[in-house]
């Protein structure tokens, strides 16, 4: 089992700007913000979600835009599809998070289930995708794919969209307008600076 210090040791192997070394970081960052929500109470613990559903949001999406369609070719079709179905399940319960309230058993309950599956998925990720990348692509192709997904990100949205989720033909789709929408969903939602 990967942990947040071995994610960020791998990554830290690999090239600067490497696709697999930017996606292993944010896993990191995804267990950390797990930690951090289950730890904390009131207007923090809905922060750190919000947080926490937002980084999902756009990893996922960067994930089936521009990871998913080289690891159809490099780890097999039914590899990709796996993964995309188990983002699919996660986005579906991001959705009901997202509409319950933080301070809540109910909630917490619900969250602990979606840290297992998207631990699982990162995992499974870990041990068949990103080895196929790395054994596959070159380190300038790896690179290009990193750049080419953090263009992504700043274009994806920030919320859950069931509908689109593992599907990379709906992400690029329907993205860029659900994240013009989120985003000024979350610009509205913070107020005045």
């Amino acid at each position: 089992m990967s942990t947040a210090q071995t994610e960020r040791a791998e990554a830290a192997k690999l090239p600067k700007g490497d696709v697999v070394a930017i996606l292993l970081e944010q896993h990191a960052r995804i267990r950390d913000l797990f930690s951090d929500v289950k730890g904390a109470e009131g207007k923090h613990k809905q922060q750190a979600f919000d947080e926490l559903r937002a980084l999902l949001a756009v990893h996922e999406t960067g994930e089936e835009m521009i990871l998913r369609p080289v690891a159809k070719e490099t780890a097999g079709e039914q590899e990709a599809s796996a993964r995309n179905n188990e983002e699919k399940e996660a986005n579906k319960l991001l959705v009901e998070l997202e509409k319950m309230d933080v301070s809540t058993a109910e909630f917490d309950s619900r969250l602990a289930g979606l840290e297992k599956a998207v631990i699982d998925h990162a995992e499974h990720e870990e041990r068949e995708e990103f080895p196929a990348i790395l054994r596959d692509c070159s380190e300038d192709k790896r690179r290009s794919m990193g750049t080419k997904l953090r263009m992504t990100e700043k274009i994806a949205p920030t919320h859950p969209h069931p509908g689109a989720a593992g599907s990379p033909a709906a992400q690029w789709a329907v993205g860029p307008f659900a994240s013009l929408v989120d985003r000024t969903k979350d610009l509205l939602k913070s107020g005045p600076g």
